[in-house]
């Protein structure tokens, strides 16, 4: 599958990026197959070959997030941008990358499917309908409980 991506070029600390057209499978910093602009985060200069990219996006190849949110904001193409990046997770903390997918997913769920996933409200009953023999049987419960112990504590004190 081909890519529509950033290939980094530039000098330490000072970043600027190419926009070219590669194999998914190959190298970052390896071969592409075209150029089709560039992009200087510092300056903030972009420069695109509009007609190349609209091209190769008609004939299948994928933009990266980051490219795809680059392109939106140049009105080459037209759409919503993407979330680009996730922040690391700590080495101490247990969430898992999986959950993190699971909360922009819900964040993101309109208000309509939120308020269906939402449980029915149960009508509780006041406290003077309620039987007499539903009350009385959880008390029984308790009792039998606290008794079972009671003898075990006297045949521990036996066996002393």
């Amino acid at each position: 599958m081909l890519k529509i991506r950033l290939q980094r070029v530039g000098k330490k600390n000072s970043p600027s990026y190419r926009i070219v057209l590669a194999e998914h499978t190959a190298p970052p910093q390896g071969k592409f197959q075209e150029i089709l602009g560039f992009y200087n985060p510092r300056k903030k200069e972009k420069g695109f070959k509009k007609d190349r990219i609209e091209y190769w996006l008609k004939n299948g190849a994928q933009p990266s997030p980051t490219v795809h949110n680059l392109l939106i904001s140049e009105k080459v193409i037209e759409g919503v941008k993407m979330k680009a990046w996730r922040p690391k997770i700590k080495k101490g903390g247990e969430e898992k990358v999986e959950d993190k997918k699971d909360e922009v997913k819900t964040e993101e769920a309109p208000a309509e499917e939120a308020k269906a996933e939402e449980p029915e409200k149960v009508e509780e009953k006041p406290k003077g309908e309620a039987k007499p023999e539903e009350e009385a049987k959880p008390e029984e419960v308790k009792e039998e409980v606290k008794e079972e112990p009671k003898e075990e504590k006297e045949v521990d004190k036996k066996e002393k």
